[in-house]
């Protein structure tokens, strides 16, 4: 991989996320059916997120599969997603726990003065106009020694789409105390299949 490709970030086209949430959770790793894929992804959670109850702000939640997990694991829980579909069907995900779901952008997240211990986000930076300024904003979200859990990669062969995780970890650099990157591409459990893309994980402490 280039250097010019690590510096790469390449924004998606918009979607129409209403349009596809009804489809949304038939993908394993949105839905996370499967009992292995579900496992999978609880487990690199509690190694993620924090030993102790705490506050996580889910930025981009879809229909609230992560969110759940966090819930589960005795995590309180703000979700936040752009589209009133997608929010439905994670209010009714989470119905019964502790748990909040929010309709409204990921990089403004409608939650006025609430701090948090963890900013969790997957596979959303890719689909902003300006990754850095989000960021920036979510570090004011976070509480002292808290923490982003960012999950994303890149897609495609013809025109790919994605941050790179070199480029995710330069714009890092100036808001973080300590980076781990954690590559995800070899783990085919966690997305019910074999893959050949970048697919990655960023745990930054602040």
């Amino acid at each position: 991989m280039t250097d010019e490709h690590e510096h790469t970030v390449t924004t998606a086209p918009p979607v129409d996320w209403d349009a596809q949430a009804a489809g949304f959770d038939a993908e394993p790793d949105h839905g996370l059916r499967d009992p292995e894929v579900r496992a999978a992804w609880a487990a690199r959670l509690r190694s993620w997120l924090p030993a102790h109850p705490a506050d996580v702000l889910d930025l981009g939640c879809g229909t609230g599969s992560l969110s759940l997990l966090a819930a589960g694991q005795g995590h309180r829980v703000t979700a936040v997603d752009l589209s009133p579909a997608m929010v439905e069907r994670a209010r009714a995900k989470l119905a019964g726990r502790r748990a909040e779901v929010l309709c409204g952008p990921a990089e403004a997240p409608p939650v006025g003065e609430l701090r948090f211990d963890v900013v969790l986000v997957r596979h959303v930076l890719w689909t902003l106009p300006d990754p850095a300024r989000a960021l920036r904003h979510w570090r004011d979200l976070l509480r002292p020694h808290g923490r982003f859990v960012l999950v994303e990669g890149v897609w495609g062969t013809l025109h790919p789409v994605g941050i790179p995780a070199g480029r995710l970890t330069a714009l890092l650099a100036s808001l973080t105390a300590d980076v781990r990157v954690e590559r995800l591409s070899g783990d085919p459990v966690l997305w019910g299949k074999e893959v050949t893309d970048e697919r990655y994980a960023v745990v930054a402490a602040v």
